[in-house]
């Protein structure tokens, strides 16, 4: 098939929806497809097209590059057009963040103060460019050829159902490359990092510290015993006030910014267990790829993810992403060597079910079944 993956950014290093598409669009290649990138960057692949769409705001940036994504479409011939944002023309659309109608209402809810929910809620449904993406996803739903909807969990097909009830949606839990991921080995970063042996590491690989929960994390982290564990924060974006945060919480000696990484799992074999007290994720990868490595993980019941784990089996998750209390009981369960080691072996029983290679079968007999007729 000819297939085109529409994504904005393709830099891998983001992680999240950039990640899978690099890797999905190497998958779809090594099956015999003909594969485009659509996206504002281009990757070393040679897979890429890029759409210019160069612009001082993000909102004109945004409706540049559906001007050009529109352009490109209407000169160059696809079976399957896959779009990871909205766009005014896809046959599979798979929002990874979440719908965007639903983002409009629900990015406040972040917030832990009345006060505060009020102003970001009004300040969110000011944003330009959210709502215009939420305005181009309700046309591409209400369009005569609307898109079959990709659903990374149960949790992200809810407002899915709520907002588009007659919409066509397919859920496909996101997956994991198993042979890049695979437990075991040596690496080099707790040496890198000034981690001592025997000494336990919590995990967090994130792009958005205030939604996944890095403000409880270093606030639960304080409240345990010595000797505390380690956090490792893995992450593009900057430590900022979460580096001032972490002295006024008197834990600065034990958290590392450690930047960015294009080797993820060198960072798993190195954790003891992972920890992402997010607000919303549809299905977060870095949560089953630590699955995967045999990581325990806590997180929330607002993570899709957390839809293959059992609580206390393979980790632990949480009702409420911003009690700290619960986070550090959770911490102080994981950091217990005897607790976390069938918990280990837990995780990896579950490595089956994460393939990333069964993922893309069933995304295959998606595209046959939702290909236009006329194909």
């Amino acid at each position: 098939m000819r297939i085109a993956l529409v994504i904005f950014r393709s830099d891998p290093s983001r992680g999240g929806a950039e990640r899978y598409t690099c890797d999905l669009a190497a998958a779809l290649l090594a099956r015999g497809h003909s594969v485009r990138v659509l996206c504002s960057d281009v990757g070393e692949d040679g897979l890429h097209v890029r759409l210019t769409c160069a612009a001082v705001s993000r909102t004109e940036q945004y409706r540049r590059f559906l001007d050009a994504l529109d352009g490109h479409l209407a000169e160059n011939a696809y079976d399957i057009v896959h779009a990871m944002l909205p766009v005014r023309q896809c046959d599979v659309y798979h929002p990874h963040a979440g719908l965007a109608v639903d983002a409009v209402e629900r990015k406040h809810l972040q917030r832990t103060t009345l006060a505060g929910k009020i102003l970001a809620g009004a300040a969110n449904r000011l944003n330009a460019k959210r709502r215009w993406f939420a305005k181009i996803e309700t046309q591409l739903m209400s369009s005569g050829h609307p898109p079959v909807v990709l659903s990374l969990s149960d949790y992200v097909k809810r407002p899915i159902q709520k907002y588009y009830p007659l919409a066509k949606v397919q859920t496909l839990f996101n997956a994991v490359d198993l042979e890049k991921f695979t437990p075991g080995g040596s690496n080099d970063v707790r040496a890198r990092l000034g981690i001592a042996a025997g000494e336990v590491v919590m995990l967090m690989i994130a792009q958005d510290f205030a939604r996944k929960g890095l403000a409880a994390t270093i606030a639960a982290l304080a409240k345990l015993p010595e000797p505390r564990p380690w956090l490792v924060v893995v992450s593009r974006q900057p430590a900022g006030d979460f580096a001032d945060l972490a002295r006024r919480h008197g834990v600065a000696d034990r958290v590392i910014f450690a930047g960015a990484t294009t080797t993820p799992a060198d960072f798993y074999r190195a954790a003891d267990f992972f920890v992402l007290p997010t607000h919303h994720d549809p299905c977060s990868l870095v949560v089953l790829e630590a699955l995967a490595m045999g990581v325990p993980v806590i997180s929330t019941v607002y993570n899709g993810a957390c839809e293959i784990m059992t609580d206390g089996l393979h980790g632990r998750v949480l009702p409420d992403p911003d009690d700290s209390i619960a986070l550090a009981d959770a911490m102080r369960q994981l950091a217990d060597t005897k607790l976390r080691a069938p918990m280990q072996s837990a995780c990896l029983a579950l490595r089956p079910a994460l393939s990333f290679a069964t993922h893309v079968t069933r995304l295959e007999a998606i595209y046959q079944s939702y290909r236009p007729a006329d194909v």
